[in-house]
């Protein structure tokens, strides 16, 4: 791909990206993205097939964008448990109350909108909380290996409750944009994790 096409194609995704995030995937219209983009309908669909081919390409660019932004400092943790915070608070402070997307949670929003509506798009974006919850349980079954924690725990329901949790508080805060509900949750979930502890 040339360069202009590389960065058409970038254009497009990330004009698409603000998009769906601010308006939602069914209430923007292709027109809205050549209109955001300034490209022609040959423009557009000389990178992209369809609508749903963008939001495939948005989707793998938000979770890209997510990443880089959550797992911030996480990795070289050695303590699993502050491995855990860590990855907490860069996900509301640094993620959700930063406005990465001006949306919102874009996952949360994209897989409220698409349940119902598209069970292959809404499907791919509970597989993504399903593996974050199974990294979370990872760690917590590392910390258990470490003697970090209390024996007879289930990790599985623990990483689930931290990942609703920080999907409860992601629609709490989206719909009010309150500051104290990210400070609140970081707060409480540290002292969960914390309870976990020997």
């Amino acid at each position: 791909m040339s360069d202009k096409g590389y960065l058409t194609k970038r254009n497009i995704i990330e004009k698409s990206l603000h998009l769906f995030s601010v308006k939602g995937y069914y209430n923007t219209s292709i027109s809205d993205i050549l209109a955001g983009t300034h490209l022609t309908e040959g423009g557009l669909y000389g990178h992209f097939a369809s609508k749903a081919d963008i939001w495939q390409a948005v989707y793998d660019e938000a979770i890209s964008i997510w990443r880089e932004t959550v797992f911030s400092g996480v990795r070289d943790r050695s303590d699993p448990l502050i491995r855990i915070e860590t990855f907490i608070e860069n996900d509301l402070r640094n993620y959700l109350a930063a406005d990465v997307f001006e949306g919102g949670c874009f996952f949360l929003n994209m897989l409220v909108e698409l349940s119902g509506q598209s069970d292959p798009m809404s499907k791919q974006i509970l597989r993504g909380f399903i593996r974050i919850s199974k990294l979370l349980q990872a760690w917590l079954d590392e910390a258990a290996d470490q003697g970090l924690l209390k024996p007879g725990l289930n990790h599985k329901e623990i990483a689930n409750f931290i990942v609703i949790s920080l999907n409860g508080a992601a629609a709490l805060y989206t719909s009010t944009r309150d500051a104290t509900i990210v400070d609140e949750t970081i707060q409480q979930l540290g002292f969960y994790v914390q309870q976990l502890k020997t």
